[in-house]
């Protein structure tokens, strides 16, 4: 599944408030904020792609998430693996550890991200 970058916006306020009415994602936007009718439309495109669901109260939708941002986000990181760097997840550590220039200690940080995981497994 992928998203737009306008629906990848609207989907962290939605992510963000777990349930919303339309009325609370306009209101979540930056001004100048986005047409209503566009917030509507995007929507529709996110729950067309079962995205999002909504429940009825009323006259009113009350949307919520059908996937977390964690599962989103993880499988666009398993396709750019994938895709960029032949399936291999030490390749892409490589890349991201020497061209985000990281700080010794944003890579200590991340040693210690990883040994954890190591230690959890075991």
């Amino acid at each position: 599944m992928k998203l737009s970058r306008a629906e990848e916006e609207l989907m962290n306020y939605i992510w963000e408030r777990k349930k919303a009415y339309m009325k609370d994602l306009l209101d979540a936007y930056p001004d100048p904020k986005p047409a209503l009718t566009t917030i509507a439309t995007l929507l529709k495109r996110m729950q067309e792609k079962h995205i999002i669901t909504y429940k009825t109260h009323g006259k009113a939708r009350e949307y919520y998430p059908l996937i977390s941002k964690e599962s989103y986000f993880g499988s666009h990181i398993k396709g750019l693996i994938k895709n960029f760097f032949n399936n291999s997840p030490a390749q892409f550590a490589s890349f991201f550890t020497e061209e985000t220039q990281l700080s010794e200690r944003e890579l200590e940080s991340i040693r210690e991200v990883i040994d954890a995981q190591l230690n959890h497994r075991k």
